[in-house]
């Protein structure tokens, strides 16, 4: 059964994507620990990041990093940390998540909710620091 990434990836559900590649893609977490949260996939699903291929984990990695410093732009945070947990989707992935103190990556911490305007503004910027990128 299709996990809820790949129907991501599939189209049959929206989500607020930040970038895209012929392997990757990188949207907005709908559940954030803090505005601009992001998770990072492989197209290829794949249920335990160690289990992907070294070129697709290495890829992932790179593309991840490509997106941490577009967030680092596009939100005010001192950086953007890394977590790989990986027990609510059995669909490798890396959560990037804008914080200025330790605690922001806790994940025992009550999710957040956004409206919409404010996903697709926070998306935006996010896109707009990586077009300044390239």
């Amino acid at each position: 059964m299709a996990t809820i990434f790949s129907k991501i990836i599939s189209g049959e559900i929206s989500a607020y994507k930040v970038a895209e590649s012929i392997d990757y893609l990188a949207f907005l977490d709908i559940s954030p620990l803090a505005e601009g949260h992001v998770l990072v996939i492989p197209k290829n699903e794949v249920d335990y990041i160690f289990d992907l291929d070294d070129e697709l984990y290495t890829g992932l990695q790179l593309f991840a990093k490509i997106v941490a410093t577009a967030i680092k732009e596009a939100i005010p945070c001192k950086k953007v940390g890394v977590a790989v947990i990986g027990l609510e989707v059995p669909h490798a992935h890396i959560h990037l998540i804008p914080m200025n103190a330790v605690d922001d990556l806790n994940f025992s911490r009550p999710k957040l909710s956004f409206p919409a305007e404010q996903m697709e503004a926070t998306a935006e910027k996010i896109k707009a620091a990586l077009r300044k990128e390239e």
